[in-house]
């Protein structure tokens, strides 16, 4: 924590008095219990405390100021080294959540994620610690990694004293120290191999990555949740293959660890959502963004109570427009659920009708979907020098990604005029369908051949696939059209049907007869 010669109060800080070495009567009931739980391995208490006493306390006392220093509480819990690392962990995402860090308390907080991981990499770590505070850890060392970035790219009003910081802790949130530390959880925690041997046993996904013979799930876990980690990572460096390679050991079609977790639920499915558009993988992107708005939308009245509600809501929101962008670009509709395709309607249903046409409105928003949806991109080196003229950069990354996704929808805009006329027939000749396009011959096959290479993508395995709801051959001149039929599905018209006739029955039950 930042002690008296480390610590920099903040603007809010001064005007509130704030004190790091007063401890207050429930923080040293907390700590104390806090470091008793984790010596005793009791997961279901730590875990109650992180999301229920560590809000409510910091609710009560810490609302606009940071919580007491390490030192202050450290004689509390027996100054044990471990737990002073843990607190501080929490004591940083706490000053983020609520504060705005200064530059000294951001490199303060890398530096103890160094130390934190350097422990669970190198030392032995005795402890099970709750799947929530573990992702956690991992989240909010990406989200931290991403903010630095931006805030040193807002190069414009740093101060003199800023910029000197800036240069002397060069290695400080440095984009491969950030990399190593996560490809080194995943490599030394052994949990690709773990994953591929969990195929036959199951035994890591069924224990939700728990030890119960007396071991550590730390760096099992911690392991895991970097693959999401650098899933997360690599998609705001814009290398979405990369991203995708990292999420390979997870089966994402089934229920895992990643699913105990609603955070790291939500995170996985918006980045492998995100990255999978990116690189024209839309039924597969279309298929997750349903499965996953699906569950929120039957579930988010349990996470009501949750730190994470607000984030949950806001992801749901930028994944409807993901969704609305997938089926804009490659209409798939056959594949959403019906209830997500109401809401899609009443969220986005005019843009989307707007979107079909090719033209400037369409591109328009097209744009401003993309820009509300998409991840904070980052750049991140540092400027070669910190010489005058300082210029904001924070954008840069931003407006690159932009560029190359509307330069791939004005390519599939120039397809649909193709698209409109083969929904239309089962057959027709190329000199036909030229004509009605007001194109040769020549161009009209460059133009068919284009359009096969945008429908398909190539898939994790190395397949290529199809995306297309239309497909065609061509024979002697003759185009023929393949329409794939979707199956009917019965069953989720039957379960709606049984959930509304309860609805009915228990609204009867409440109608008292006179």
């Amino acid at each position: 924590m930042a002690s008296s010669n480390e610590y920099e109060e903040g603007p809010g800080e001064r005007e509130s008095g704030y004190d790091p070495n007063m401890v207050p009567d429930s923080v040293k009931s907390f700590v104390s219990h806090m470091y008793r739980h984790i010596r005793d391995k009791n997961v279901y208490e730590i875990h109650q405390m992180c999301e229920t006493s560590f809000q409510s306390i910091s609710e009560r006392l810490f609302k606009d100021t940071p919580w007491p220093s390490v030192e202050a509480i450290a004689p509390y819990v027996d100054n044990d080294h471990v737990f002073c690392l843990l607190y501080r962990e929490m004591w940083f995402r706490h000053l983020y959540a609520r504060l705005s860090p200064t530059l000294k308390q951001r490199i303060d907080s890398y530096d103890n994620y160094c130390s934190l991981f350097q422990v669970v990499l190198h030392g032995v770590v005795n402890m099970q610690l709750p799947n929530q505070w573990l992702w956690d850890m991992v989240d909010e060392f990406v989200y931290q990694f991403q903010s630095f970035c931006q805030f040193r790219a807002k190069l414009k009003n740093k101060t003199e004293e800023e910029i000197a910081l800036l240069r002397q802790h060069d290695k400080a949130w440095n984009v491969y120290g950030v990399l190593n530390f996560l490809q080194a959880l995943v490599e030394k925690s052994c949990i690709i191999q773990i994953l591929e041997h969990d195929k036959d046993g199951l035994e890591f996904t069924e224990t939700d990555g728990y030890d119960f013979s007396g071991g550590s799930n730390v760096l099992k876990v911690l392991g895991y949740f970097s693959m999401v980690g650098l899933l997360r990572v690599h998609c705001l460096l814009g290398d979405y293959h990369t991203a995708l390679k990292w999420l390979q050991p997870i089966d994402i079609t089934q229920p895992g660890v990643y699913t105990s977790v609603i955070g790291c639920h939500i995170a996985t499915i918006y980045h492998y959502g995100f990255a999978t558009l990116m690189l024209r993988g839309y039924v597969d992107a279309v298929r997750e963004f349903n499965k996953i708005l699906l569950y929120i939308f039957k579930t988010k009245q349990y996470h009501q109570k949750s730190p994470q509600y607000e984030q949950l809501l806001k992801k749901n929101e930028q994944m409807y427009a993901l969704l609305a962008l997938s089926l804009s670009l490659c209409p798939q509709t056959k594949l959403v659920d019906e209830s997500v395709n109401s809401q899609l309607r009443d969220k986005y249903g005019e843009k989307m009708m707007r979107m079909l046409r090719s033209d400037d409105e369409a591109f328009g928003i097209y744009d401003e979907l993309f820009s509300y949806a998409c991840p904070k991109f980052i750049t991140p080196s540092a400027p070669p020098t910190f010489e005058e003229p300082l210029v904001n950069y924070n954008q840069d990354a931003y407006r690159l990604q932009l560029k190359m996704f509307l330069y791939e929808v004005k390519q599939q805009q120039l397809l649909s005029g193709v698209r409109t006329f083969l929904k239309v027939y089962s057959s027709i000749s190329l000199a036909k369908l030229a004509n009605y396009m007001e194109v040769d011959e020549p161009t009209l096959r460059t133009i068919l051949l284009t359009y096969k290479h945008k429908t398909h993508s190539v898939d994790s395995d190395g397949r290529i696939i199809s995306n297309a709801d239309i497909d065609f051959f061509i024979n002697n001149d003759m185009i023929y059209v393949v329409e794939s039929k979707p199956a009917k599905r019965y069953g989720d018209f039957f379960l709606r049907q049984i959930a509304k006739l309860e609805g009915v029955i228990n609204d009867m039950d409440r109608v008292k007869l006179e």
